[in-house]
Formats: structure tokens, sequence, C-alpha cells
């Protein structure tokens, strides 16, 4: 480790961090402190070394404000020259460690804004919360509530931040979000390996809102709702309170071949491991229509295969408006894709149309499903669909009774050209929609369902956009981005001293 001569002038700055230190050490050594339990010892230094560490933060601040070099003329953003220089400007900084003062010159001029040129060099936020408390902050509002994350900032003893502060700090840090994963494919996603699929999925979530959230349609839907019940909602009714998050999930796989056989005993498993999805990206957006969510999961996948090498699965769950939107995106980036329909939806409506047909032997309902799903894996689907509709007319179920068995027809006619199973067995493609599935749960229900919660556009948006940067294993390197970001956006052009005309 390289090691750097102290001068005189330089310690100075960190006297209050010397004697916090030395406190410490007394602390430590007193005799009556030789009782504490490690607990009560660890409490102890965690607040005096937060204490410490705020103190050095505060001399190194020290240290850079008395070294700011002096520049007779100064040019702002806008071009002109500030000439008037002004001492001992201060500004509070709450940092992790807690709250710190920054001491720094101004330059102005009669009419202009004055500038600081070391708030550029230290990149200091607009606001008055550090970077680093930033990433404090985001650790905890992913995981949690914001009342939480506030809790949990009391409790660590170093900076603070109220609630309100909170959630106009998260839309804040989500804002580059687009920008981030537009930027150029990285070298792990340029190497694509053709043997591999690249697998495109997406489903919808709904989210509570509070009503200037919801969309035009589902707001009027709400407005004009008259309940049947005081008290409770009548079987079948809504409450119109929800706005639908568009949940996408792009990843690579490799081909795990298998037979109908082996997908419904499971004493019957491949001799090779099921292979884990690699290179996984899963975002959810609240605010973009679920058209224009499909796109940007198109778009990203020509970003890691952009000449089309790998085969490319689409796996959904039949929702009619998706299939639209993803044949649209399909026409509009030119690319040949695979779609393939969730076997474990298919299950679903056999097993309902069992219950209509059988509903009192579960031995025969279990052997029914099996033989029909059976069919279906061996790429049937159709003649699967005609049986159904015969064993309903052949049981003389009435109207009401043959429902869930002609909806069960109807799903699997209407879908069979994506139910060719036999097909994608064969090709080692994935047949299920577990990964966005658990996706809707870990990252939408368990964050956006906190009981009580009724959310903003812009709060929801931005607590689905950090919480997919974490759970894709972005946000470190997202956090990065933006705070480059902020250093472009806060201080475009670095104030220097240069030989233009004199403000007045």
């Amino acid at each position: 480790m390289t090691s750097y001569a102290i001068t005189a002038s330089a310690i100075e700055h960190y006297a209050d961090a010397l004697a916090q230190f030395q406190s410490l050490l007394g602390n430590l050594t007193d005799e009556e402190n030789q009782r504490l339990t490690h607990g009560e010892l660890e409490a102890m230094v965690h607040t005096e070394g937060n204490e410490l560490l705020r103190r050095l933060i505060q001399g190194h601040l020290d240290q850079r404000s008395v070294e700011e070099p002096i520049h007779e003329r100064v040019v702002g953003e806008d071009g002109v020259a500030r000439t008037h220089r002004r001492e001992g400007c201060q500004r509070r900084l709450e940092s992790r460690f807690g709250e710190v003062i920054v001491t720094r010159r101004g330059y102005g001029g009669r009419g202009l804004d004055s500038v600081f040129p070391l708030d550029a060099q230290l990149n200091l936020p607009p606001d008055k919360y550090s970077h680093g408390l930033c990433e404090v902050l985001v650790e905890e509002i992913v995981g949690g509530s914001f009342d939480e994350a506030v809790d949990h900032l009391t409790r660590a003893g170093g900076g603070q931040m109220a609630k309100r502060q909170a959630e106009e700090v998260a839309v804040q840090l989500s804002q580059d979000f687009d920008a981030f994963y537009n930027q150029p494919a990285t070298a792990h996603q340029e190497g694509c390996d053709e043997g591999k699929f690249l697998v495109i999925s997406a489903d919808g979530k709904g989210i509570v809102m509070h009503p200037s959230g919801l969309r035009d349609a589902t707001r009027r839907a709400m407005e004009q709702e008259a309940h049947k019940q005081q008290t409770r909602l009548s079987p079948g009714e809504k409450k119109n309170r929800k706005r639908m998050a568009t949940v996408a999930s792009v990843y690579e796989v490799d081909p795990y071949p298998r037979t109908p056989e082996q997908i419904l005993d499971p004493e019957q498993q491949p001799e090779s491991q099921r292979p884990r999805p690699q290179n996984k990206r899963t975002w959810a957006r609240v605010e973009p229509s679920q058209g224009a969510v499909i796109e940007e999961a198109f778009a990203e996948a020509l970003r890691r295969d952009p000449d089309q090498r790998m085969c490319w699965v689409v796996l959904t769950d039949g929702q009619e408006d998706l299939l639209r939107q993803v044949a649209a995106s399909a026409k509009r980036y030119k690319v040949e894709i695979v779609v393939v329909q969730d076997f474990v939806h298919v299950l679903e409506y056999l097993w309902k149309a069992a219950f209509a047909l059988h509903p009192d032997d579960a031995e025969a309902r279990e052997e029914w499903v099996m033989d029909r799903a059976s069919a279906v894996l061996h790429g049937k689907a159709k003649d699967v669909a005609v049986g159904l509709r015969r064993a309903a007319t052949r049981k003389q179920l009435d109207q009401g009774a043959r429902k869930p068995v002609d909806k069960a027809a109807d799903y699997i006619d209407n879908n069979s050209e994506r139910l060719q199973y036999d097909r994608a067995l064969a090709h080692g493609l994935p047949i299920a929609t577990g990964v966005i599935e658990g996706a809707c749960r870990h990252l939408v229900k368990d964050r956006m369902d906190i009981t009580g919660a009724r959310w903003g556009l812009d709060r929801a948006e931005a607590i689905l956009k950090l919480r997919s940067l974490k759970i894709s294993g972005d946000l470190p390197a997202y956090l990065a981005f933006h705070f480059e970001q902020e250093q472009r956006r806060n201080y475009p052009g670095p104030p220097i001293p240069v030989a233009v005309p004199e403000a007045a």
C-alpha cells in the first residue's frame, strides 16, 4: 500500500478527527468500559466511529477549501465571466456519516448567478444529500417501505432524511434508467453464443394507485362505479384502483431437449442438469404502455444480438393484447421469432375442465388431465380441443356446467399454433414462463403490495426501476453512471478562468 507524507499545514485540518480518535481510544481503554459486553462495545464503537468518519470528511473538505485556487475571473455555463469573488460561501451536505459543511469561493457579477468551482470538482448535488447517503437509501427502499428506510437511517446514526425527501430522491435517482440501458452492449453481450436461445418474456401485474395515477379508462370506471353493498364488494365487483405494470425479461439459455414423459413424470428426469438463464435482465414499468415495454424488450435483445445469430424465443401466457404487441414489435424490428405459450396455463385450463367433467372423482380427474396434457405435449392440441367439446356433450352438461370445458377447448384451439410442444421439446426450447411469473411476484408484488400502500405514478415508476436494477445486478454500475450524468447536467462546463469580456 502506498503511503503519503502528511504535512504540518494539512494535519491541522484534521485536528477534530484526531481528537475524536483519541476520545474513542480513551473510551476503549477506560477501566469502566472493560466490563462492557461485546454488543455494548459494538454500539459504542459504531456511534463514535461514525462521528470520527464524519470529522475526517469535514477535515478533507476544509483542506480543499483552504487550498482552492483563486481566479481573477471565472466563466459560467452561460459563457459570461464572473469577476466578483466572495469568500467563505457555505453549504450543508448530509453525508452517510452525518452533516458536514462545504466552504468555498463564489464568483458572480451584476445580474448573474454565482458559480462555485469547488462544487463542480466535488460533484455536489443540487440538494443537500450526498451520493453516499443516496446509495444507502436505495438499498433500503428497494426492499422495504420509505418509512422503514428512513427509520434505518435514524438507527444507523449517520445522515438523516425525511420521508418526503426520500421519495423525491428516489425519483431523481431513477431518471437515467433508459440512458443506462441504451449504452452499447458490453463485451459479454457482443460475443453472443449462436448455440443459445435468446428468450424474451413479458407479463403484467396490477399496482394499487392514487386516483391521479390511474390510466384514463380505469379512473373513469372508478368514478362511475356504484357498489351494490357499502361495507364490501359483491362477487365480481372491482374497485378499479389498479394500474397495470408490465414486467419484461430478456436472457440467454442453452438448449435443453426433453420428452413429454420427462415433463409429466418427476421420476423420468433428463440426465443433464437444467441450464440456468444467463445474462438475465428483468425490469418492470408502470408509466409506459405495454407496447412500449415490449419494444424495450426487443431493443434489449437486438442490442445483444444485432445480427440475429441466436434463435429468438418469446414466452407468453397467451394474453391477446400482449401477443399483438409482440407481433408488432417483431415486424417493426424485422426479426424472426418463435412464440411458445406457457404450458402451465394449459394445465390450469385442463384442470378446470376436469372438475366440470369429473366433479366427484379425484382419481379420474388426475388421470384425465394427465392423458390430455400428454396429448398436448405430443403436438395434438387440436385433437384435445375437439375431444373436450365432445366430452361435455356426452356428459350432457348444461350451458353453465360446461363453460369451463368450452373455455379450455377455445383456449387450446385458438392458441394451437403456439402449443407445438413436440417440436419445442425436441429442440430444447423452454415451455414455461416461470422466470417472468417469479419476477411479477418478487419484483412487483413483494414491494408494491405492502399493506396500505397507494402509489403516485412517479414514485411507483421510480421504485420499479430501482428494484429492476437491483434484481438484474446492475445497481452499482447504474449509480456510478447516474452520478456521472448528474455532473454533466449540473456542471456541463466546469467554471474555468479565461480571457473573456467581463460582466458589468
